[in-house]
């Protein structure tokens, strides 16, 4: 016997005056019979999980779809993500209703530099940027072992061009 069916066969079978259908210990476990609990947290991005904690314990669901789609030039990353397709909407909801998720980690890119006189060697044909500050790139190295790992957005905010030359960072296992 499975644990579903185990907490099935112990609840008290009564009829309800909210259902116009009553329905059996027998039925439930003929429609649950492949039900399986979810495995994995539902992944959100960090705006959403800011937006999910700051209104968690003020909002209905139908509430905070309609504030997020009435505000949506104040949080334009969380609007373009909710209604960017229905798996968005479904995975929000399910997020914000049960309080349980997992924020997802942004793609982390090297800016990796082609051949540049002044900036390589004839030893490597690339050179990766080591050091940003204030969106000015001021050091290089010639190996991804000192390059800065950067998200897409702190690559454009540093100079739009560079994004051609982002390389994705391979997850360390």
């Amino acid at each position: 016997m499975t644990k579903f069916e185990e907490e099935l066969s112990s609840l008290p079978v009564s009829k309800s005056t909210n259902y116009t259908e009553y329905w059996n210990k027998a039925q439930l476990l003929t429609v649950f019979k492949d039900w399986q609990p979810q495995q994995t947290l539902p992944v959100v991005p960090e705006c959403v999980a800011e937006f999910i904690e700051s209104y968690k314990d003020r909002r209905t669901i139908y509430g905070v779809f309609d504030k997020i789609s009435k505000n949506r030039k104040t949080y334009p990353k969380l609007y373009e993500w909710v209604f960017e397709d229905e798996n968005s909407q479904a995975t929000f909801a399910l997020a914000f209703i049960t309080r349980k998720y997992q924020v997802e980690n942004p793609q982390l890119f090297y800016i990796d530099l082609p051949k540049v006189f002044g900036l390589s060697d004839s030893t490597s044909d690339s050179t990766f940027v080591s050091k940003a500050e204030s969106g000015i790139i001021s050091e290089f190295t010639k190996g991804k072992d000192y390059a800065l790992k950067l998200t897409e957005q702190e690559i454009k905010s540093i100079d739009e061009r560079y994004w051609q030359f982002a390389v994705p960072v391979e997850e360390e296992k």
